[in-house]
Parts: C-alpha cells; structure tokens; sequence
C-alpha cells in the first residue's frame, strides 16, 4: 500500500528538480542542440522562456504537477493491490 503524501512529495520533488535541470541545461547548451525552450512552453501552461517569473511559475506548475499524479495514482494503484495481489494470510 502506497501514502499519498509521500507519493506525491516524491513526484513534486522529482518534477521540480527535473524542471530546473531542464532550465539550467537550455541555458547552457546553445538553443539548436535542443527543443527545451519549445518543449517547456507547450507542457507548461503560460510558462514564457526564460525569465525570473516564467522560472517560478514553471517550478509552481512541476510541483503542482506531481501533487496531482500522486493524489490521482495512488488511490488507483491501492484499489488494484488491494483487489489483484492477495495478502500473506490468505
């Protein structure tokens, strides 16, 4: 059985550092050797590249992210286990 508060931390922190990874290596590698600025703004609503707002709303936006697939995976994860894995007694 999964926590959903621990699941869901999990993927914020995931989807946030991901976010600010994805930030620093389209700042440092030059804009034809990838899409990130492009891929960023069509994932991220209202998301602009790069500024000091449109930073800290797309670190809100991957937070909020993985919030939302945790609070949505894990109840369908523990209905499934609880319904297709039997327990050790049984």
């Amino acid at each position: 059985m999964l926590s959903i508060r621990v699941v869901s931390w999990s993927l914020s922190l995931l989807f946030s550092i991901s976010f600010v990874i994805c930030v620093i290596y389209g700042l440092i590698v030059p804009p034809r050797l990838h899409g990130m600025s492009v891929f960023l703004e069509a994932v991220l609503p209202a998301f602009k590249w790069i500024s000091f707002g449109g930073f800290i709303l797309g670190l809100i936006e991957s937070f909020l992210y993985g919030t939302y697939i945790g609070i949505v995976f894990v109840p369908i994860y523990n209905f499934l286990h609880k319904r297709w894995c039997p327990t050790q007694g049984e």
